[in-house]
């Protein structure tokens, strides 16, 4: 019988080729491997993709992973990654077979729009569940930069061109009736952004993660930091236009020296899986998430998001089969492919 080593070497021999029936054998061949399973122990294995090791993907990734590897019996590994456009093509390489993405990316990559235009849609994933909020957050160590609009002519960091943060931004800007040619664009990492900003490299800068994020609490404690309102016209503009944003609201305190609540917009985080996955693996790696979600929240503040409802919310992509098993025994109904 093949072995794990094996299929995974042949996996990475099948990534350098080309050819009619690539795609149907390297699925089959994922859906081996994480099927595999030895006597008395678990040999499935799976990959995890998160994000930046500043950003909420990496460090709450790590906690999920840990519930899937001790309740699911999966050996589920989180890895730092460049974020949501990269999960998603990973997951469709057969590199990974968990990931994060935002909602937005994810629709994306569905549609074969924007990020995807070039390369058309993706359909080697499922959705898991949405975790929780991630806000646009737009700060500034310059208090003169009080509005969208007063990022004319600055120098701001809006994420790796194509990612999610990205895309984010121009949506912002474009609320503002501001486009790239208005700002100096720089496309820097939110640990990057954190050191130009604390540097004086750059004058704002974009994040899209969880609040509160560690490289503006950082930079906050620091050196203090200002975030800039995005609402009024320029929030119903965004909205209008991109019916996935939702408003959302910082509370005072969110961060050190943050003494009024910000308003801004939010995506959801959603944990997606490869569709090749086996149905059964699925229903136990989403069992182990929201069966244990006090736990998982007193290692993370993100686990206070976990809700079924907030789970089953998102409607742009199918969810796994899997998924939706436990959610129906939980009393909510999902849409799935198959």
């Amino acid at each position: 019988m093949i072995g794990e080593t094996e299929i995974i070497n042949e996996i990475g021999r099948m990534k350098r080729r080309k050819g009619k029936g690539f795609r149907i054998l390297l699925a089959m061949l994922i859906g081996a491997i994480v099927t595999m399973s030895g006597c008395g122990s678990t040999s499935s294995r799976m990959m995890f993709g998160t994000g930046g090791t500043a950003g909420t993907y990496y460090a709450y990734g790590g906690v999920l992973a840990q519930y899937m590897r001790n309740y699911a019996g999966v050996k589920v590994t989180a890895v730092s990654t460049g974020g949501s456009k990269v999960n998603i093509q990973s997951l469709q390489d057969g590199d990974y077979q968990l990931g994060f993405a935002q909602s937005d990316v994810m629709t994306y990559a569905w549609n074969g729009t924007r990020a995807f235009e070039k390369d058309g849609a993706i359909h080697d994933f499922r959705v898991l569940g949405s975790l929780y909020d991630e806000t646009v957050q737009l700060f500034t160590m310059d208090e003169k930069i009080q509005s969208v609009s007063d990022l004319k002519g600055k120098k701001v960091s809006i994420g790796a061109s194509g990612s999610g943060v990205y895309f984010n931004a121009l949506d912002v800007l474009a609320g503002a009736g501001l486009s790239l040619d208005d700002i100096k664009p720089q496309y820097q990492s939110f640990e990057d952004s954190k050191e130009a900003l604390k540097d004086g490299r750059i004058d704002a800068a974009f994040i899209v993660a969880g609040a509160p994020t560690s490289a503006i609490t950082e930079l906050a404690t620091t050196n203090g930091v200002y975030l800039i309102n995005i609402d009024g016209e320029v929030r119903d503009a965004i909205m209008a236009e991109c019916p996935y944003y939702s408003a959302k609201e910082l509370p005072a305190g969110t961060y050190p020296g943050q003494n009024e609540p910000v308003q801004t917009i939010a995506v959801k985080a959603v944990l997606i899986v490869s569709a090749v996955v086996p149905e059964e693996t699925v229903y136990h790696l989403t069992s182990a998430i929201f069966d244990h979600v006090e736990n998982i929240t007193l290692e993370n503040a993100k686990g206070g998001e976990l809700t079924l409802e907030n789970a089953t919310g998102t409607r742009s992509v199918p969810f796994h089969k899997g998924a939706a098993r436990y959610y129906a025994e939980q009393g909510f109904t999902v849409e799935t492919l198959e």
